[in-house]
């Protein structure tokens, strides 16, 4: 029996396929909202934020599927990022994280390597290291991009945090993905009685009205580049 599970396996990877990592994500630099405008934000919100990340293109399956007759690979539900891309079809591997979707590979099937699925076809193949491939045309997805934090992304954000007599809160939120400096907050109360105007790090705000609900304000400088 096992004799005959196994050819039909590799019966059902037959098919040959060269997966591609040629693929690099755009980097986009973050600096909003722009300066010299005015600005409403409720409690809890970002007043300024200013970095980069990366958008990575993916795609989004929404049901689970199993291609080959005994379902050699099988890909469940999440974000697929791509890796490369060659005439016919792009090539994807699993987003990491908990929206990422995850591969299955069956007990006598070879060693998965990648996804690939067609420009021109809703057809999604699981290839493996071999090269060999088993395709389903019963995969619902649609293409998308994903916003993803780089080895050397940084990112700085202000939020509102409300009023209390005279005074505003500000959260300082600072991010980076590198393992060197860590996710750093602090948080900063400023009296309205001795300027309009507050900064943090080089950001400078002019505030125009502040409530418990809400905050008006101008965005009269960004963080200090790093």
């Amino acid at each position: 029996m096992y004799k005959w599970v196994t050819l039909g396996l590799m019966l059902m990877l037959a098919a040959c396929a060269s997966p591609q990592y040629n693929y690099v994500p755009s980097a986009v630099d973050i600096s909003e909202p722009p300066i010299g405008h005015v600005h409403t934000a409720s409690v809890g919100d970002v007043l300024l934020r200013q970095g980069m990340y990366v958008e990575q293109q993916a795609i989004h399956l929404q049901n689970e599927i199993s291609v080959g007759m005994f379902g050699v690979y099988t890909f469940s539900p999440g974000f697929y990022l791509k890796v490369g891309e060659d005439k016919k079809s792009e090539f994807f591997e699993p987003e990491t994280g908990p929206y990422g979707g995850r591969v299955k590979r069956a007990a006598l099937a070879d060693p998965y390597q990648s996804m690939q699925v067609y420009k021109t076809e809703q057809k999604i193949c699981g290839v493996s290291v071999f090269g060999g491939k088993a395709c389903s045309t019963d995969g619902i997805f649609t293409r998308t991009m994903r916003p993803s934090l780089v080895a050397n992304s940084f990112q700085q954000s202000l939020i509102y945090s409300g009023r209390v007599g005279d005074k505003i809160n500000i959260g300082y939120r600072e991010f980076s993905s590198s393992y060197a400096r860590p996710a750093f907050n602090n948080d900063v109360e400023y009296d309205l009685t001795t300027s309009n105007t507050i900064g943090y790090k080089g950001a400078k705000l002019e505030i125009l009205e502040a409530t418990n609900e809400h905050i008006r304000y101008r965005v009269l400088q960004n963080f200090t580049p790093r």
